[in-house]
């Protein structure tokens, strides 16, 4: 008879207890089961959501399972896009599009709690039950998880626990916890590959692991080696992302220009008509070519009309999946020091490369026009068209001062598509041992373990503009002699190469997050109740966090030139960020089993938790948890849990630098106050104010920071629900769980949609983080900054129903997986001390990113026999609103992806040969007014449409 331990996930204590196997409700397979052999005595089950250590499998319930054969065969090939389908996930940073934060990253943001868009601050990532390092960004370092600085090739399985946590393993569990599982030791070679290929042809992926395992007498070696590569998709290339939803209302920018220049209307020696050149009225050139000498330069323009002058910049080489390559290695050694105690120590290493190719830069200089002002052009520039270098007499040639209103407007394809570029690398050394003692006559667990972790990343934004550099080349020619290296720029026509590269700039940064962590753990029985031996687990944990960021010198100094000249590039500027911070903690957890075996109660458990936390940075705090599972028959299980909640500000909440930010987000007070006469704070505002044509394609620029000042968040978690698992109808389960989340003075910044939302419906205090150029009305700075909100409010339903049965042509697994989100509000303060302010958004999509529907589910169906199988896989996100707009109607419709994979297992290595497609009938993600110009929530929905792929494994 052999004995084996089983690691799980399950809600602390009996919380959930015997929640039945059958609510491994996999989002991306039929059920993968793990039954004992009927000679196999399960010594011991480790609880992950528990540091209980248990002896008998119907204590505890898994909540979420994902196995390496269901990970196999989700065709996905990263972690985060496998936890991003499940039902019960938010918004969480990938890899699609160019209009989002992610630059390359991945998040799992569960509930939708994350602090900002996409991000996962509220969702603890463990991987064997410990922490992992915070992530690295393109502008500063990140305060969660990156999901893809895990290789995949070294993961087992994926437990999810949905539940507040805090008490069990501290602070960021508010939201639920994932734990990675490593793969366990074993003798031989495993190897797998996988490539696949849009129907378009294009967005090719390829995924490999090679896993090396060797077992001697007292020791055992694990080697795993990974890699992922993913190709670009362009919105060119897809109908949903090739034109922003949003149309334009008068001429934009193009790569022939938009001029307004002062002196042109109504000049008798270029014989232009009145308004020529003005600002109602801009000219364009009429092609890329030249312009006429002398009184014949006015010629080669013409004032701007649509739809002549449509330009697209969708159409400008834009990714809308950015390609990613990622190779990691990964190595553990284990071996027995005694017959009790037992030793690891393990490595890892990964890097990511990846990179977003944008428009070229949209450029909007002037004197006192524009969004960059204080520039000038010299009467006598050589590249004047109404100059005296251009054949025009001294007396009717133009100058164009600081002081004058002239504009140009300019897609600068002379200087190539933006690329921003991530080189990301992770490193990992830890160590641990294991081991059991005898006291007081019974036998205690104990182990040890400590880490230290780095990311970092050397980033790059290639094909910028250097603001000082333009502003020598538009300048006096005399000075830019004198100045080494300068070149004189024609904005007027198309650029030299000598040109392009005077000005052009790039931008290289640096930021990195470090992590050491120890803890201790000790868990055994005290002793035996009626119902069962009283357990109980403690432990100790010291935690340091450290990040460092360096942004591009002298992108972020001030410019030399000019007063009006407030930045030296058009690379975002912040101010460089040093911060850490350490803890201690202590907890201890209690399972007590009450009743069992008795009339109404099988089973009655209770278990209780604590936790003591003290940071050197907020104080400290005490959480609690507390769950009851009741068993009235073997078949059901009641059961409901309370928790407490507690996370400290994160070195980015409390340190960052001020920095800015291009905001996505459409402005409310678009076409000015003609157009929104019912909304005061937009009073003032020309009916001429097009967003699209400000600020790089309609962006909003603005401008966000930490606060020395936050205070912890708390939470109060409560759910209840049952699991029925009928014996009359075997390998059916049916399980349904109500949560109810509050967090307390929440960390947030409040959204831009929301802060321009409320300054144009209330105007007065509310437009005070709104500035606005009042001559234009475009915003040119929102002030964005972390702070406690009063509270967030959440609560929902999950539902999984999970059928295995066998017949006569084989065994099938089906599983219905749904989430409701019945409420997620969040509740600030009135600046004018007036009511405080809700923001419901279940059922809401009108921001960018913020997709909030009130269903979503999964659902599969597997078939197998034999070395056969056969699998389809749904996947439902319910409708929800959007911005009311003439273009479409105000809602986001529902979608259902669906998948088809089948496979062959030979004899021969256990090889297995597997072909699906994916997204079957190439379902394009539903439009969405508020997240023009990409037109979908890229954090919800994916534009790649139907793709197949092939996947090949074997081992020996």
């Amino acid at each position: 008879m052999k004995t084996f331990r089983i690691k799980t996930l399950c809600l602390s204590g009996s919380a959930v207890a015997a929640l039945s196997i059958g609510i491994l409700a996999l989002p991306t397979t039929g059920m993968a089961q793990t039954t004992p052999e009927p000679d196999t005595v399960v010594d011991e089950i480790v609880v992950t959501g528990s540091r209980i250590q248990r002896r008998d499998a119907d204590s505890v319930g898994p909540l979420l399972t994902l196995t390496a054969e269901d990970i196999r065969n989700s065709g996905a090939i990263s972690v985060g896009d496998l936890l991003q389908r499940l039902p019960s996930a938010g918004v969480s940073l990938n890899s699609n599009g160019t209009q989002g934060t992610s630059y390359g990253a991945s998040s799992i943001n569960l509930r939708y709690l994350g602090g900002a868009e996409g991000s996962g601050n509220r969702v603890l990532v463990l991987v064997d039950g410990h922490r992992w390092v915070d992530g690295v960004g393109q502008r500063g370092f990140r305060d969660f998880v990156d999901l893809n600085t895990v290789p995949l090739g070294m993961i087992e399985g994926i437990e999810v626990l949905k539940d507040g946590a805090s008490a069990i393993y501290g602070a960021d569990a508010i939201a639920g916890v994932v734990n990675v599982q490593t793969i366990r030791d074993f003798d031989g070679v495993r190897l797998s590959a996988r490539t696949g290929i849009t129907s378009e042809g294009d967005g090719q992926q390829y995924s490999a692991t090679a896993n090396l395992g060797r077992r001697f007498e007292n020791s055992s070696v694990i080697l795993s080696a990974s890699y992922a590569r993913e190709d670009a998709i362009l919105t060119s290339d897809r109908e949903r992302t090739t034109l922003s939803l949003v149309p334009l209302t008068a001429p934009g920018t193009s790569p022939r220009g938009l001029f307004i220049l002062p002196g042109l209307s109504n000049n008798a020696y270029f014989g232009t008509a009145t308004g020529f050149a003005a600002s109602a009225t801009p000219v364009t050139a009429l092609a890329l070519g030249g312009y006429g000498a002398g009184n014949l330069a006015d010629n080669s323009f013409r004032t701007a009309v649509l739809p002549d002058d449509f330009y697209n910049t969708q159409a400008q080489g834009i990714y809308s999946a950015g390609p990613s390559e990622r190779y990691g290695v990964y190595g553990r050694f284990r071996t027995q020091l005694s017959d009790n105690i037992s030793f690891h120590l393990e490595g890892l290493y990964n890097r990511r490369q990846s990179n977003q190719l944008f428009s070229p830069v949209l450029l909007d200089i002037g004197g006192t026009a524009g969004t960059i002002r204080g520039y000038s052009l010299a009467n006598n520039h050589p590249f004047n068209p109404f100059g005296t270098a251009n054949g025009v007499p001294v007396a009717n040639a133009l100058t164009f001062a600081a002081t004058q209103a002239w504009r140009v407007r300019k897609v600068l394809t002379d200087v190539g598509n933006r690329d921003n570029i991530q080189d990301v690398e992770t490193y990992r050394i830890a160590a641990g041992a294991e081991g059991t003692f005898n006291a007081v006559g019974r036998e205690w667990s104990w182990d040890v373990f400590g880490s230290w972790s780095k990311n970092e990343i050397h980033s790059s934004a290639l094909n910028g503009v250097n603001y000082e550099n333009l502003f020598r080349g538009l300048g006096n020619p005399a000075n830019c002699l004198a100045s080494a290296g300068c070149v004189p720029i024609n904005l007027f026509a198309p650029m030299t190469a000598e040109m392009a590269s005077y000005i052009r700039f790039t931008t290289r940064e640096y930021n990195s997050t470090e992590l050491f962590d120890l803890t201790y753990n000790i868990t055994g029985d005290l002793f035996e109740l009626p119902a069962g031996p009283l357990s109980v687990a403690a432990g100790y944990e010291y935690r340091q966090n450290k990040a460092t960021d360096r942004p591009d010198v002298y992108a972020n100094s001030t410019p030399v030139l000019l007063s009006n000249l407030y930045t030296t590039t058009t690379a975002q500027t912040r101010v460089p960020t040093v911060g850490e911070y350490a803890l201690h903690e202590g907890y201890l957890e209690l399972a007590i089993p009450v009743l069992a075996d008795m009339p109404l109660a099988h089973r009655l458990d209770v278990s209780l938790a604590a936790r003591y936390s003290n940071y050197d940075t907020v104080g400290d705090a005490t959480t609690i948890k507390a769950g009851v599972g009741w068993r009235p028959v073997e078949d059901l299980l009641v059961r409901g849990t309370y928790s407490q909640g507690f996370r400290a500000p994160s070195i980015l909440e409390l340190f960052q630098g001020g920095r800015e930010v291009s905001i996505q987000a459409i402005d409310p007070c678009n076409g000015g106050a003609a157009a929104r006469p019912t909304l005061p704070g937009c009073a003032g505002i020309p009916s001429s104010y097009n967003q699209a044509n400000f600020n790089l394609n309609g962006l909003i620029p603005g401008v966000t920071s930490g606060n020395l000042n936050l205070e912890p968040e708390t939470a109060d978690t409560f759910s209840a629900g049952f699991a029925l698992q009928p014996g009359a109808v075997p390998g059916l389960t049916l399980t349904a769980d109500w949560y109810d989340i509050k967090i307390n003075d929440a960390i947030a910044s409040q959204a831009a949609a929301q802060i321009l939302g409320l300054c144009a419906a209330r105007a007065g205090a509310f437009c005070d983080l709104v500035r606005r150029d009042p001559a234009t009305g475009a915003v040119s700075r929102l002030t964005q900054g972390s702070q406690n909100l009063s509270e967030i409010r959440t609560s929902g339903i999950d539902a999984t129903l999970r059928y295995e049965f066998t017949t006569d042509i084989g065994r099938f697994a089906a599983v219905l997986d749904t989430s409701y989100l019945e409420e997620f509000t969040t509740v600030s303060p009135d600046p004018t001390g007036g009511p405080d302010i809700l923001d419901e958004r279940a059922g809401k999509g009108d921001r960018a990113r913020s997709t909030y529907p009130h269903w979503k589910g999964q659902s599969s169906l597997r078939w197998s026999d034999g070395p056969w199988m056969a699998l389809w896989r749904g996947r439902y996100i319910g409708e929800s609103t959007d911005i009311v707009n003439t273009v479409k109607d105000d809602k986001t419709d529902a979608i259902f992806y669906q998948d088809l994979e089948g496979s062959y297992s030979f004899d021969r290595h256990d090889a297995t040969v597997t072909i699906g497609v994916s997204n079957l009938f190439d379902e394009q993600p539903p439009a969405s007014y508020a997240n023009a110009p990409i037109n979908y929530d890229i954090y919800t929905y994916d534009a790649r449409g139907r793709s197949a792929y092939i996947r090949v494994g074997l081992q020996f």
